[in-house]
């Protein structure tokens, strides 16, 4: 008797805790400016990060320089990310973005596992998708959802992007980007 009512009560709290509401693209219609990435991303771009851990601690910096190319026929943004990190390592990720409809996105790049989807409303930009991140010799299966704010100068552009495996946080990235 005492399992059913552990059981029940834990199935209460986490129909809770799935019933409330979470934040989405929506939220973002009304605010400006309105951020399109293809135009944002197109030329030299510059960016600076970290990746924490959740625990809070800082694991990692980068600098980030990217290069993007829209081509309007197509519909397609190429990025080209040249990362450098705080040891030395350098990564270089060839982004493919294709814009399917008004607000909507897909992307793909090495190490992502199928396809990116993206959308966009108002002065946010929120993409998902499953990653291959290497980790010290070993390869983790991760998801990312990142989330992009477009300043009100129009030139800086924040990104949160939280990391999960198995459904578990394992940090978060925090970038930014300037024209």
């Amino acid at each position: 008797m005492k399992f059913k009512k552990t059981l029940f009560a834990l199935c209460g709290a986490i129909m809770i805790l799935t019933g409330c509401s979470s934040v989405t693209i929506d939220d973002y219609k009304s605010t400006q400016p309105t951020l399109e990435i293809e135009n944002y991303f197109s030329g030299k771009t510059k960016a600076w990060g970290v990746f924490q851990d959740r625990f809070g601690k800082v694991r990692r910096q980068f600098v980030v320089d990217i290069d993007g190319k829209w081509d309007k026929d197509k519909q397609t943004l190429t990025l080209t990310e040249d990362f450098v990190y705080d040891d030395g390592e350098k990564e270089q990720r060839v982004w493919t973005i294709t814009k399917t409809a008004e607000n909507t996105y897909t992307g793909t790049a090495k190490n992502v596992v199928g396809m990116a989807t993206g959308k966009s409303a108002g002065n946010a930009f929120n993409f998902k998708y499953t990653f291959n991140l290497p980790v010290q010799g070993d390869i983790w299966r991760v998801t990312f959802d990142d989330w992009m704010y477009l300043n009100p100068d129009g030139e800086t552009l924040f990104n949160k992007a939280t990391i999960k495996r198995f459904g578990i946080t394992i940090g978060d990235v925090y970038i930014f980007f300037r024209k």
